[in-house]
């Protein structure tokens, strides 16, 4: 298994007279650099990413998830996510919102596809009531959140077990912090450019995921609730 992870930390602002503070991340575009499998010169490829909130005592108080896939991908490639709905949770207050994204290759399509699926039909932000999931304080890889995440959605097994067939080729992560030191901003953007590469045997492979992180003054209705 083979993977390079990206961390970041952005800090935001909050105010209490203001509409409540919301983080979205939506995929931008994926570019093929390289390629792995270099006698076919495709590659068969899945995403998924989340959001995972924390409150200000780092207890996991809301997810949301979605998936992309599955696609053979050829060399030089770029593949734009214009049409797909970014995800969504509500910044708690104190609190800190992690955005995680997974890039895997695939080996069994069929399984895939329908996996991605159960993903996509959990639609909007899931609140989770505090002390249902202990996360501890230390810090976490990409896939943890995004397992966890899914576990809170009743799915976390299923990532697990796809992951001892299929490759993880790149994980990314940014962290969003609420901070009581600047109340005046009303909106954050952050563009992350997500990289990885790496080696399987005597094959290499290199790709871009581009990804953008909003904080945004709107008020969401969660999905449902654990």
């Amino acid at each position: 298994m083979k993977f390079l992870y990206l961390f970041g930390i952005l800090f935001v602002t909050a105010c209490s007279s203001q509409k409540p503070l919301t983080a979205e991340m939506k995929l931008s575009q994926l570019k093929a650099v390289n390629l792995e499998e270099t006698l076919t010169r495709k590659d068969e490829l899945m995403m998924t990413w989340s959001l995972t909130a924390f409150d200000s005592k780092n207890r996991l108080v809301g997810v949301a998830s979605s998936a992309w896939g599955v696609e053979k991908v050829q060399k030089g490639a770029v593949l734009s996510f214009e049409n797909q709905a970014p995800v969504q949770v509500s910044m708690p207050k104190g609190g800190k919102v992690v955005a995680s994204l997974l890039l895997i290759e695939v080996d069994d399509y069929s399984q895939a596809q329908q996996w991605i699926k159960r993903v996509r039909d959990i639609n909007g932000w899931i609140q989770v009531p505090v002390g249902f999931f202990e996360i501890g304080s230390e810090l976490l890889t990409p896939l943890k959140y995004v397992t966890t995440a899914l576990a809170a959605a009743g799915m976390g097994v299923q990532l697990t077990d796809r992951l001892d067939k299929d490759d993880i080729l790149g994980q990314s992560s940014v962290e969003l912090r609420d901070s009581s030191n600047d109340r005046q901003k009303k909106e954050t953007a952050m563009h992350v450019p997500a990289r990885f590469s790496g080696r399987h045997l005597r094959d290499s492979f290199e790709y871009q995921v581009d990804y953008d992180i909003r904080l945004k003054r709107i008020k969401i209705k969660p999905a449902s609730s654990r």
